[in-house]
């Protein structure tokens, strides 16, 4: 039985009467939203509700899917002690999932799980459901730290669990918009805040989930948002089906978005495989980078490559310009796959003969030994974009006022202890943000005595 209805919810406590004490009244329109989506619920009577949640137990490389027989859950976090949901898992239908995402090699399953109870997340759209309808059971399933095609990819899973198990199944994504909508809101305003939700309200009110997968990470970070992975799992779980969207409310009150949506499936529609069109779309960009790149990021690239497919460290090619043989400095490899950084290693100082040097053996440490990364596959080489950071000589300096995060890279120093940061980094806005990052790679406390320098790059990508 096919999956007919899908979900977007908000999980502000405050919309709670016993949490919101009257607060919740000014978000009326995203109250009625939800017990609107309620009442559908109850008229299509499913037997297991599917609820993604970034509020679940959360891992970098890991979907976990909450087991056992039943939950519980309350908001004593939050200061009210008489708000409690219990539900009972669908076992049958989490075995089955996990299955299939093991055959399909997406890591997913019920091992590790840190915490029982039922989080905010998940509690607060089966509050609203419990007012009218009772009797299904559910299945509860945390984000990841994975990439957006694995959330979506994962979401295809369920939707091969559902045709397998032959339920009847809605799928809640449950997850909040931008959290950076006011300056007198929880964590201040920021530009990207609104241009976010109005970008994600735009893609709800379209169906338009193709835009899930093509935000990018600096932005959504910047954004603050919460529920986009959510929304992506659901995106995969409605892959090839044609769907009638509707928004039914969209709120900033207390400067964090709340947009309610639902999704009728009315249909199959082979036009919204958006995992293959999203991929196609990344190899054509990748084919017209690497039809770009210069000297440096093809040693890179090179060099990378032969090492992940040979196991052999590779020779330098003939024909290189004579800057990068005769010139020696620090230089740094970075990696990015799919918008998102995969590997960054370097040398502050140089440790070989020359530049390209240099590149040959940070392009492999780069992908083999950043400790916040696993090793780099063959299966992923084709998706990794290249730069290649060549440093100038740094430059002693005595205050943060020297420093200019889109100009100048900062070393910061305390006897053995180094840290670098380069320029122009996504996310880094300040002086003070800079060389707090490179204050916390060094492992060097704000409150020790501490050098600075400053360097400038010439950057390839």
């Amino acid at each position: 039985m096919p999956l007919s209805m899908a979900f977007i919810v908000p999980h502000p406590p405050i919309i709670l009467p016993e949490v919101g004490r009257g607060e919740e009244k000014k978000i009326k329109k995203t109250i009625d939203a939800y017990r609107e989506i309620a009442a559908r619920i109850a008229r299509l009577k499913p037997e297991t509700i599917i609820i993604t949640s970034p509020h679940a137990t959360l891992y970098a490389d890991y979907f976990h899917i909450s087991p056992g027989k039943r939950a519980h859950g309350d908001l004593r976090r939050f200061g009210v002690y008489n708000v409690s949901i219990e539900t009972e898992y669908d076992e049958d239908f989490v075995r089955t999932l996990s299955l299939i995402a093991e055959e399909n090699g997406i890591p997913a399953g019920t091992m590790g799980e840190r915490d029982k109870t039922i989080d905010h997340g998940t509690l607060i759209p089966l509050y609203f459901i419990n007012q009218v309808y009772s009797g299904y059971k559910t299945v509860r399933i945390g984000l990841s730290g994975l990439d957006p095609i694995e959330h979506y990819q994962f979401g295809q899973c369920i939707q091969k669990t559902i045709e397998k198990t032959d339920r009847r199944v809605v799928f809640v994504a449950s997850g909040d918009l931008s959290h950076r909508l006011k300056e007198d809101g929880p964590y201040g305003y920021v530009p990207e805040g609104p241009k976010f939700d109005k970008m994600v309200t735009d893609a709800m009110k379209t169906g338009d989930f193709l835009s899930f997968l093509t935000f990018d990470p600096s932005f959504t970070e910047a954004a603050a948002e919460c529920g986009l992975r959510s929304f992506i799992i659901m995106a995969g779980a409605l892959d090839g089906k044609s769907v009638k969207p509707e928004l039914l409310s969209y709120e900033g009150t207390f400067g964090v978005g709340y947009a309610v949506s639902a999704f009728e499936v009315i249909g199959e529609d082979k036009n919204r495989h958006f995992d293959k069109i999203y991929i196609g779309n990344e190899r054509e960009k990748l084919l017209t980078l690497k039809e770009n790149e210069d000297e440096h990021i093809r040693l890179a690239r090179f060099s990378l490559e032969t090492y992940v497919k040979t196991g052999e460290k590779a020779s330098l090619p003939d024909g290189l310009p004579e800057e990068m043989l005769n010139r020696r400095a620090g230089v740094f490899v970075s990696l990015k796959k799919h918008g998102r950084l995969r590997g960054c290693i370097g040398t502050i100082s140089p440790i070989t003969r020359c530049v390209a040097q240099e590149i040959l053996r940070n392009a492999v440490s780069a992908g083999t030994e950043d400790h916040r990364f696993p090793p780099v596959t063959e299966g992923e080489l084709p998706e990794l974009v290249y730069s290649v950071d060549v440093l100038a000589e740094p430059e002693q300096i005595e205050s943060i006022d020297e420093l200019d995060v889109k100009r100048y890279g900062v070393i910061v120093t305390s006897g053995y202890r180094r840290g670098l940061l380069l320029p122009n980094l996504d996310g880094v806005d300040t002086p003070e943000q800079q060389v707090s990052i490179a204050l916390q790679k060094a492992g060097i406390r704000p409150d020790e005595s501490y050098s600075m320098e400053r360097f400038e790059v010439v950057r390839h990508k």
